[in-house]
Parts: structure tokens; sequence; C-alpha cells
């Protein structure tokens, strides 16, 4: 009972069970966003600089990143660049430890390297 005379309802939940999952989902995301690597400068100056993205497979112009490794750089020069060299560059590669065992996860990626006009 309350200090007024009513009577108040208490509700108790049983969550024991859900923040061992709550652990396992955060740990999850902060892996997932560890894991994604997105197109980046990896060398910046006042005349251009190089971008580098991440592709799968054999053909990296087909990358989903490609087209925001350009955006980036047109960002960067508005009146135009020039690509000076392109291509594949030092990878990432990562060991992921899960409960059937180690798995080495390789990630390539694409250098262009540019001028500003």
């Amino acid at each position: 009972r309350t200090s007024n005379g009513s009577r108040e309802e208490v509700h108790y939940y049983d969550t024991g069970g859900l923040n061992g999952w709550s652990r396992v989902a955060g740990l999850l995301v902060v892996l997932l966003a560890g894991c994604s690597e997105g197109v980046k400068f990896v060398q910046e100056t006042d005349a251009g600089g190089v971008v580098v993205y991440p592709y799968k497979g054999d053909n990296s112009l087909v990358s989903t990143f490609r087209g925001e490794a350009l955006d980036l750089m047109q960002h960067k020069c508005p009146k135009g660049y020039n690509v000076l060299k392109e291509g594949q560059t030092t990878g990432l590669r990562r060991i992921h430890d899960n409960v059937g065992g180690s798995e080495a996860i390789e990630i390539k990626r694409w250098a262009i390297k540019f001028q500003c006009k």
C-alpha cells in the first residue's frame, strides 16, 4: 500500500535471459562495425590524394564503394581531377574466432591516386 492508502501493483519481469543476449547482440554490432571499412583517404594534399576502398571478387570496378570513391574525389576537386595511378593495394587480414574455430578473412582494397585539375 502507498502512503495515501491505495494499493500499488508492482510487476517484476524475468530479464535474466535477455542480459546474455543483449551482450551478444552488442558485441556483434561492435564487431560488424569494426569489419566494415568503406572509402577513405590514405593520403590527402591540397592538390589531390589517394583514396582506397574494399572490394570482393576479382573486379574492383563493380564494387559498391567505387562510386563513393569517385564522389569523394569529385568533392575534393570540384573542377575535376586526373587519375595518376590505380590498382590493388595492401589488403587487410583478420582472424575471427568462433564456435567452430578460427577463420581468416581477407579484405581486398583498391587504391586510386589522383590530382586535381
